[in-house]
């Protein structure tokens, strides 16, 4: 099994930054593609970003490109999220998710899911 734990999360003014961590135990965490969801109230869960097992390849949504960057540090079995100039429209419960695939996954079928932390964007 795999357990995710989530943290980083908070309340930021629009065009603050916040850096996102999930911490991963339980297996190997080099042999997990991983990727970071959201789902804000009354709204679906919807894709993010997404990163291969060595980190080579990532992949974002359109509306984050250019402001978050997803990386890992297989070392310490950690997943990042570096969101910088962030939009209220950016407020939601970020996830983090694991699968025991070697490209990015952009879909929803990862297998494994953490609880969430929340990002809250606003003046």
């Amino acid at each position: 099994q795999v357990q995710l734990v989530e943290s980083g999360g908070g309340s930021v003014q629009p065009g603050g930054s916040l850096r996102l961590s999930c911490r991963t135990s339980g297996r190997t965490f080099s042999n997990y593609a991983m990727g970071w969801f959201r789902q804000a109230p009354g709204k679906e869960r919807e894709f993010v970003a997404a990163i291969s097992r060595s980190g080579g390849d990532t992949s974002y949504r359109g509306s984050v490109k250019g402001r978050f960057t997803i990386s890992r540090d297989n070392a310490k079995n950690t997943l990042y999220l570096q969101m910088n100039s962030l939009k209220p429209e950016d407020s939601a419960v970020y996830i983090c998710a694991a699968e025991r695939a070697s490209g990015v996954v952009t879909a929803m079928d990862y297998n494994y899911w953490g609880q969430g932390t929340q990002v809250t964007v606003s003046s």
